[in-house]
Parts: C-alpha cells; sequence; structure tokens
C-alpha cells in the first residue's frame, strides 16, 4: 500500500460521506487505473484538510473578536459612565 493510500485511509473518518464513499470507490478499481487515479484523489484530500484547518482558524479568530468586541464594548460603557460620573461631580461644585 502506497504513502498516500495509507494518508487516505487514515484521515476518511474527517470527510463527508460522498468523498469518503470515493475513496471507497477508488480503492476497489484495479490496480492500473486507481494508481492513476490515486494521485489526483491524494491532492484533493490534502486541499479538503486544508481548507478544513483554515475554517477551523477563522472560526476561532472570529470568536476571539466576538469575545474582544465584548470587552471593548464594556470597557466603553465603564468609562462612559465614570466619564458622565465624574462631570457630575465637576459641575455640582462650580455651582
Amino acid at each position: 500500500m502506497s504513502t498516500s493510500q495509507q494518508n487516505i485511509n487514515e484521515t476518511t473518518t474527517e470527510f463527508s460521506a460522498d468523498l469518503t464513499q470515493l475513496i471507497g470507490l477508488v480503492a476497489d478499481l484495479p490496480p492500473q487505473h486507481r494508481d492513476r487515479i490515486q494521485t489526483v484523489l491524494g491532492r484533493v484530500v490534502e486541499s479538503t484538510q486544508r481548507r478544513r484547518r483554515i475554517l477551523t482558524l477563522v472560526q476561532e479568530a472570529l470568536s476571539q473578536l466576538r469575545l474582544d468586541m465584548k470587552y471593548l464594548v464594556f470597557d466603553l460603557e465603564a468609562t462612559r459612565r465614570e466619564r458622565d460620573k465624574f462631570k457630575s461631580l465637576v459641575e455640582g461644585r462650580d455651582e
């Protein structure tokens, strides 16, 4: 079994049912046809893995951005409350 075939077999659980089915169908082909398709299938599997990793990174970045935005909004509201409180104190002393 080739290295690309091993990599494909190890990662089939990560893919959609269609890709998993395609990997199984290619594995059932006669060797001369399977070898020609195996290289292309390996590239498809790698690109799918890469897209999945990129999607995960983007989702994590968005989650972090949402959290940062919540902190910023909280900080802004606290700063506004402090400003208003200080402003009322200053206006009270001027009178």
